[in-house]
């Protein structure tokens, strides 16, 4: 009866070990597709020190992981006790880090709401100087996704430095006007009225708001990922100590 439970947990083991290796290839191909990402994502992470951090955080829990998984498999398989001792102690570490950075989140999550993204854009944003990362990211952003400021175009009425840098000529820049298509390489409709602040020439929608949208589903799926993925260390820490005491 022990052995077949043994056998049993060592199937699991290697199961759940299996799962850790797709996770781990799949948060590996998360991490290199925000970083090399040429639609405009990457410039976001590129300007913000907290999400490049946290980008390359992904990119290496996803290679730790695949690491991690494919070892895991090894030692159920082979039945090393020293394997397993050092799978559960490995485990144990990247499960700690995990709830760190969940900490993490959570304190700073006031950084990732409209108004601090609206402070941020009325204080800092230069129009079409593309020499400032700032704005040439805030522009690609809303090229890319067809929108216009935080909240909408009313938004650069409260912008301070770029009303001073276009004198008060323009009611929003050459990044919320609508092009065909809607592209970088994308034509502009009509610059004139676009700056004008004119239908249907301008894009009226915030960018929160699109963005927002844009990615809600993907949050949703990344929390259920990321609890499946805690459940899944407590498991098979369980189950690796389990295998390590069963061995002789």
């Amino acid at each position: 009866m022990e052995g077949d439970c043994l056998s049993c947990m060592k199937y699991l083991m290697f199961v759940f070990n299996f799962f850790v290796f797709l996770g781990g290839a799949c948060l590996l191909g998360v991490g290199i597709w925000v970083l090399v990402d040429p639609t405009g994502f990457r410039e976001i992470v590129a300007t913000n020190p907290l999400l490049t951090t946290g980008a390359y955080i992904v990119l290496a829990m996803g290679g730790l992981l695949f690491l991690l998984g494919f070892l895991g498999c090894c030692g159920a398989v082979r039945e090393n006790r020293c394997l397993l001792l050092f799978f559960f102690l490995f485990i144990l570490i990247i499960f700690l880090v995990e709830l760190s950075a969940a900490i993490l989140a959570f304190i700073f999550r006031e950084h990732l709401t409209r108004e601090f993204f609206t402070k941020e854009l009325t204080k800092h944003y230069q129009g079409d100087n593309d020499t400032d990362v700032f704005s040439a990211t805030w522009n690609s952003v809303m090229i890319t996704f067809g929108c216009c400021g935080v909240n909408g175009p009313e938004d650069f009425k409260l912008a301070s430095v770029f009303r001073l840098l276009t004198l008060d000529t323009e009611e929003v820049p050459k990044a919320c006007c609508r092009r065909e298509p809607q592209a970088r390489d994308g034509v502009v409709l009509s610059r004139e009225e676009c700056q004008l602040g004119r239908n249907p020439f301008i894009n009226k929608q915030g960018c929160y708001t699109v963005i927002l949208n844009t990615f809600e589903t993907y949050v949703y799926l990344a929390g259920a990922f990321a609890i499946g993925v805690l459940l899944s260390r407590l498991f098979l820490m369980i189950f690796a100590m389990c295998l390590f005491r069963g061995i002789q």
